[in-house]
């Protein structure tokens, strides 16, 4: 049987240079300002080249810096100088933002493992980058990014309304090769950004430690019981709404057993969902959502009600039938759903805070668990940067590119201009007619 630690061992010596030579070269030629202001002054003795290795889409490339040494001629055993590196995401890593950029796209937006991405970049470009390797340069770029991250944070914390759920996913235990369940909990303001936060549990703890005692407002959410305990303890200052969705799909999941009945029921839902269409078609304010809830669609969540009251009563349904289950979960959730009503701000249901955690679901299917606590509050917040993009209409390429080549020389104060919000208004003010013809 093949020695598996021999073989890497031997794999690893074979592996020629950092950055393989048969790529082809961008190069570029850094000259010191002294001698740019006065070429003739200077002599050159030397050059210092950097090589990293950088990735357009659709192939690898090696980026050389050339530096240039001079001596001054007028000098006898003058120091040489040579210009600035620019700043880089690490010293002396062959990494480059280009590079960075491919593998967190290939991951967290095409839910590619890092053991896809070694077999793809050594098959097809002839480039062998471990998963280790990679491994860590994620952990760099969600160090990098961790500044955005925070000022997401502080944005979406503001007073008002959010929208918070929450998805399990399996994280590897250090040690024993064993995993445990971990939660991805997301935060999402409709129609604006949204915040991954990770947290190895599920409790009232969790959120305590998510949403600041500072904020006042409304948080829809679905029927688990830790947010009734989380709203009690904040008291007045939280408002809980409820999902309709989620009344929808209990019923939906008891066709098979009280067809007539949840078939009946399921329409009027449906007419909810029909005023609620109206309006975000025709683009009504809060105050236009309020009142036409009002009009339309209380008579129904009225009717609704009385039904679900006298059904419970009468006991119409065996305690553990889907139907019965349905209904109780409905009552449980009765005030919190009336809430939409009373607030044209609060959407009808937690679908767009549910819909940002549909790309984690696809990603767990890919690489079953994250590779530890740590790794997944990494994740979180390079999951928060992609979907802003996606939410701001943004390609994540372009954004990660610009703004991973950008941070090293940016100061704590002009991270709030890198964000997916500033950055997109910034796209979209350069491309004004205004801006063309200048």
């Amino acid at each position: 049987m093949p020695d598996k630690k021999a073989s890497a061992s031997h794999r690893r010596s074979e592996r020629g240079p950092r950055v393989p030579d048969h790529l082809p070269i961008l190069e570029e030629v850094i000259e010191p300002a002294a001698v740019k202001a006065c070429p003739q002054a200077w002599r050159r003795i030397g050059e210092e080249v950097t090589e990293l290795l950088d990735f357009t889409p659709g192939r690898f490339f090696k980026r050389r810096i050339v530096r240039p040494k001079y001596v001054k001629r007028s000098e006898v055993d003058a120091v040489p100088i040579v210009g600035d590196l620019p700043p880089s995401l690490q010293d002396r890593s062959i990494v480059t933002p280009g590079l960075m950029t491919e593998i967190v796209v290939n991951k967290f937006v095409y839910h590619l493992p890092l053991y896809r991405q070694e077999y793809i970049f050594e098959s097809r470009y002839g480039v062998w980058l471990p998963r280790q390797t990679m491994a860590r340069w994620m952990e760099l770029a969600a160090d990098w990014l961790k500044p955005i991250y925070e000022e997401i944070r502080k944005g979406i914390m503001k007073p008002g309304y959010l929208q918070i759920d929450e998805t399990g996913s399996q994280y590897l235990v250090p040690g024993n090769g064993k995993t445990k369940k971990g939660y991805m909990w997301v935060c999402s303001r409709p129609f604006g950004d949204v915040l991954f936060t990770w947290d190895p549990g599920r409790s009232t703890a969790c959120l305590e430690a998510i949403v600041p005692v500072d904020f006042i407002g409304t948080i829809q959410c679905d029927g688990y019981s830790v947010y009734d305990c989380f709203a009690e303890i904040r008291g007045s200052r939280i408002t809980l709404a409820g999902c309709m969705a989620h009344v929808r799909r209990y019923f939906f999941e008891a066709l098979d057993e009280a067809p007539q009945m949840a078939a009946w029921i399921l329409r009027q839902i449906q007419q909810l969902y029909a005023v609620e269409k109206e309006l975000r078609e025709s683009g009504t304010g809060p105050q236009g959502r309020q009142a036409a809830r009002t009009w339309r669609s209380r008579p129904v969540l009225d009717r609704l009600g009385l039904l679900f009251n006298s059904l419970n009563e009468k006991k119409r349904y065996l305690p553990k039938s889907r139907m019965a289950k349905a209904i109780g979960y409905a009552l449980g959730q009765w005030k919190s759903l009336y809430v939409y009503l009373n607030d044209g701000l609060v959407e009808i249901d937690n679908n767009i805070a549910e819909n940002s955690i549909r790309p984690t679901a696809v990603g767990k299917k890919n690489w079953l668990f994250i590779g530890d606590a740590e790794a997944g509050e990494r994740s979180a917040i390079i999951y928060t940067i992609v979907e802003c993009c996606r939410r701001r209409g943004i390609d994540p390429h372009a954004y990660l590119r610009d703004v991973l080549s950008r941070l090293p020389s940016l100061t704590n104060w002009q991270i709030k201009d890198v964000t997916p919000e500033a950055w997109a208004k910034a796209q979209a003010q350069s491309k004004t007619p205004s801006a063309l013809a200048a």
